[in-house]
């Protein structure tokens, strides 16, 4: 049961869940503290990345426009 929740957390993270999966997780993190835990650290994670991904393609420091 766990590692099927797992998978769905991953797979959440890239792309919606159907409704069926999406009531299949709920339920499961429902009653499963290590579940919501590890839901919890992999949003953690994936966040972190997208921040730094976000930082990384911004543009680069323009010194034009800095007033000395």
């Amino acid at each position: 049961m766990c590692r099927e929740a797992t998978r769905l957390m991953s797979k959440n993270l890239d792309a919606p869940l159907g409704f069926q999966e999406r009531m299949s997780l709920k339920f499961h993190l429902a009653m499963c503290g290590a579940c919501r835990k590890c839901n919890q650290q992999f949003q953690l994670i994936h966040d972190a990345g997208k921040a730094f991904e976000a930082k990384e393609s911004s543009p680069p420091f323009d010194t034009d426009d800095q007033t000395t």
